[in-house]
């Protein structure tokens, strides 16, 4: 049997890690392998925020949206997580992009402590704490779906 190869689907896709204070986002390669830190936007009004939002969704060609949402340790959803969901929806219709959510349980904590290792303070770099969670959450919906993605074409194959 010869195998065909098939065009990888470019994927492109915009991490968002939601704070009172700032916004982290993170980016992906076009192969949807690799999710890194690009930016932390300083909230000032949806307005703002939107906007900035806006001219990185156009000049990365970005086709959905994947927020971070804090769920509480036992599972639910406690009034952060619905305030991210109410500023996602608004934001997903103001973009007219589809969003998808990830579990953002603990990865502002794993960013510090990645920086920790890094030897760099996390009281210091709060921007980049908020880059490198929203970098975790896109990574943990690119491996979600590489998985799924892999799990089909193993289905269809066989």
């Amino acid at each position: 049997m010869i195998s065909q190869e098939y065009p990888k689907p470019f994927i492109s896709a915009l991490g968002l890690d939601f704070g009172r204070k700032r916004i982290g986002v993170a980016g992906c390669d076009r192969t949807g392998l690799i999710a890194t830190g690009i930016t932390t936007i300083e909230r000032t009004s949806f307005e703002q925020d939107v906007e900035q939002i806006r001219q990185i969704v156009n000049e990365r060609e970005v086709q959905v949206l994947v927020m971070g949402l804090p769920y509480s340790m036992d599972g639910s959803l406690g009034f952060q997580a619905r305030q991210v969901q109410k500023f996602t929806t608004r934001l997903g219709r103001a973009l007219k992009l589809p969003v998808e959510y990830v579990d953002e349980r603990l990865t502002s904590f794993q960013a510090e402590q990645l920086l920790i290792a890094e030897n760099r303070s996390p009281s210091r770099h709060k921007g980049l704490i908020d880059r490198k969670a929203a970098a975790l959450i896109l990574q943990q919906w690119l491996d979600v779906k590489r998985a799924n993605s892999r799990s089909s074409v193993a289905a269809i194959e066989y």
